[in-house]
């Protein structure tokens, strides 16, 4: 029989998982329409009204796929790689804060465990890759591997720089430090950075080297098909909105809210003053739900404006060369970073405006 705290858990984890593995489903149709309008055309509209269930159709059609696995492949690791990927991506929603406490896991050091959970989903990549025995999945996971590794050392950078204006790795406090001011108006260059670094990281095009269409067929996931398939598609885009949520809470403010106007200052904006009275405010404002609600629209809403820059530049950028892409990364981006690195806490110094626990050390 199961404990009720084991059993409040598992509840918890459903909480999260299943509106996480629901929105990927339909960032995948927002994408196939967004691009469709962008290139004058329909995008999905048969199934469900509006498309809205080419999802789940193109689900079901993987999922009663027949199964076909190379006769050379190493078997036990064909299989694990997609299963590390995907679990990996979704990890990462353990520390994420959707309001003020509303985090299943809220520990001190939730920045650094974020990124050592993406970093591990790149041996799944590589398993995948090697497990197969097909030059063109094993070269698809080498080219992965090492764009991964490189703008890992970018994105750490840039939350570097974030971190020295909180002097905290929680993720919450990073968050209510920026009820003054979003970081991404001190910080822009940094957070044009750490976008840029975001889509390398997520292996989407102009960056999607590790999968080129034109020179590897379908890169590491070349042999894989059916179900196995369907775990490195969500993987990709369970990445996806888990780095849109980091990019919101680190330059966006996160969960708050405070240059959204509230209902009541509509009201009062527009006219309407008798419909507010002091039991309106006392009862809808200092409503625990609305308020939990607002804070996890705001976050819905900034991650849902990244989600949509990174299709817009999928959709507006060539891809680019592998060499050029690293040598972008090492000659570009980490001087720049560096950079930054070296200037921001000589300003934060020269205003004595440094965090306490950074000054100390």
């Amino acid at each position: 029989m199961l404990y009720l705290p084991t059993l409040i858990s598992i509840v918890e984890v459903l909480l999260v998982s299943v509106p996480v593995l629901l929105t990927v489903a339909y960032v995948t149709v927002a994408e196939r329409k967004t691009m469709a309008s962008m290139q004058r055309r329909l995008g999905p509209n048969i199934v469900g009204y509006y498309g809205l269930l080419q999802a789940f159709a193109d689900a079901l059609k993987l999922l009663l796929k027949e199964y076909v696995s190379p006769t050379q492949a190493n078997i036990v690791l064909f299989f694990l790689g997609p299963i590390i990927t995907l679990i990996f991506s979704l990890l990462g929603y353990l520390v994420i804060p959707y309001g003020p406490g509303l985090a299943l896991s809220d520990f001190n050091l939730g920045i650094i465990y974020m990124l050592a959970v993406s970093s591990l989903s790149t041996y799944g990549i590589l398993l995948a890759g090697w497990s197969a025995n097909s030059k063109y999945a094993f070269l698809g996971s080498l080219r992965s591997t090492a764009q991964l590794i490189s703008y890992e050392l970018i994105l750490s950078s840039a939350i570097l720089l974030v971190i020295m204006l909180t002097g905290s790795l929680n993720i919450t406090v990073n968050i209510e430090a920026q009820r003054a001011i979003w970081f991404i108006i001190p910080l822009f260059p940094i957070f044009i950075i750490f976008f840029i670094g975001s889509i390398a990281e997520t292996n989407r095009a102009p960056f999607d080297l590790a999968e080129a269409e034109s020179e590897l067929v379908s890169g590491f996931m070349t042999e894989h098909a059916a179900v196995i398939f369907v775990f490195f598609f969500l993987a990709e885009y369970a990445s996806i909105v888990l780095i849109c949520i980091l990019t919101s809470i680190l330059f966006l403010g996160g969960y708050l809210y405070n240059y959204i106007p509230s209902f009541v200052e509509l009201f009062q904006y527009f006219g309407y003053d008798y419909y507010i009275d002091n039991r309106y405010n006392e009862s809808v404002l200092s409503n625990p739900l609305l308020e939990g609600l607002m804070y996890g629209l705001a976050l819905g809403i900034k991650s849902c404006l990244m989600i949509f820059i990174f299709i817009w530049a999928r959709a507006s950028f060539p891809r680019i060369r592998f060499d050029q892409l690293m040598s972008f990364c090492w000659t570009i981006l980490l001087p720049l970073v560096i950079a930054f690195i070296i200037l921001v806490p000589c300003i934060l110094y020269s205003f004595d405006i440094l965090p306490s626990n950074i000054y100390l050390l």
